[in-house]
């Protein structure tokens, strides 16, 4: 998706993202001069701020926005940076978004401490502004990305998960997270329990259905090399199209895929085999199908919120997660 249709889904809050930045900033303030220095690369290497969107539009679909939206998005920002630093040294990645990840520049310890430190800075902000609502919710959503990731850990090691298996996991390991902007940004208005509710059912069918465009990039033709990158495979995760033509399989074929992943998935020959294995299979179409089913959910309940400027953004942002290219 370009640059022209972010600025047009951003087009109702812009004011908000705009005045959000120096709020966050503040936020990671310390007297500590090394993680002034190391929050502020965390700043300059944001990306498309795609959950203080999402945080802003719910909001202002469901009120107005105030001093409590801010916080509120500040919030999640601040405890998902902390999950991220935290998974870049537990899965040791050198990069993330094309910029060094923290551990890579400062070594293990330094990148479990400031995430520490940005998970206190959370806690602190909220419960200094009496937040608790808001504070129950990201804190939910932190522990059940938490619990997903174990959950995933541990299924992978038999590399036998079931569809629903597969379903729990992301919903808690992507979705809930798109589920907590959702019903804070709703929260932090005077919106009732019950739009509250709706509005975090509808961020985790969204979360769902970006996690299954993200499993399908794997299968797809990468830059100038023209052939998939299989870095799930690689990373022996299973996915919905591979969770697909698994079951679809004759007990050699599932075998031989198994065993591939398990002992051959560093050699290109063998993962490009798993993947025009999951190709002829029609992995590829059943995911994108349950992918579709998703996000027609969360536009079917999204219709059932007040029309206004900010719920048609939402609507392009919600098609958004399916049609980006990374």
């Amino acid at each position: 998706m370009s640059n022209e249709s972010i600025k047009k889904i951003k087009a109702p809050i812009l004011k908000e993202i705009e005045a959000f930045e120096p709020k966050f900033r503040d936020s990671m303030k310390s007297d500590v001069a090394l993680l002034d220095k190391i929050t502020h690369y965390i700043i300059k290497r944001k990306g498309k701020q795609l959950r203080p969107i999402f945080v802003f539009l719910s909001a202002k679909i469901c009120g107005q926005t105030n001093e409590s939206t801010y916080r509120a998005a500040s919030l999640i920002e601040l405890l998902h940076t902390a999950t991220l630093v935290h998974d870049d040294v537990v899965d040791d990645s050198q990069e993330r978004r094309g910029y060094f990840s923290l551990n890579a520049l400062w070594k293990n310890k330094i990148a479990v401490l400031v995430g520490d430190f940005l998970l206190s800075k959370g806690l602190i902000f909220s419960m200094q502004n009496k937040d608790y609502h808001l504070l129950e919710i990201v804190a939910n959503a932190v522990r059940e990305m938490s619990e997903g990731e174990l959950l995933q850990i541990e299924k992978a090691r038999k590399l036998d998960i079931e569809e629903s298996i597969y379903f729990e996991i992301i919903r808690q390991k992507t979705a809930s997270l798109i589920a907590s902007c959702c019903a804070c940004g709703a929260a932090s208005t005077d919106a009732d329990g019950e739009t509250i509710e709706k509005m975090r059912k509808l961020g985790e069918l969204t979360g769902i259905a970006f996690q299954i465009r993200d499993d399908l990039f794997d299968y797809e033709l990468e830059g100038d090399i023209g052939k998939p990158t299989g870095i799930d495979i690689k990373e022996k995760k299973l996915t919905l199209p591979l969770i697909h033509a698994l079951h679809k399989a004759n007990t050699s074929d599932r075998n031989k895929i198994i065993n591939i992943i398990k002992n051959h998935n560093e050699n290109p020959e063998k993962v490009a085999e798993v993947i025009d294995y999951v190709v002829k299979s029609g992995g590829i179409e059943y995911a994108a199908k349950r992918m579709h089913e998703y996000k027609d959910k969360a536009l079917a309940l999204l219709k059932t919120l007040p029309e206004n400027e900010s719920r048609d953004s939402l609507e392009e942002l919600i098609t958004y997660t399916i049609e980006r290219k990374k």
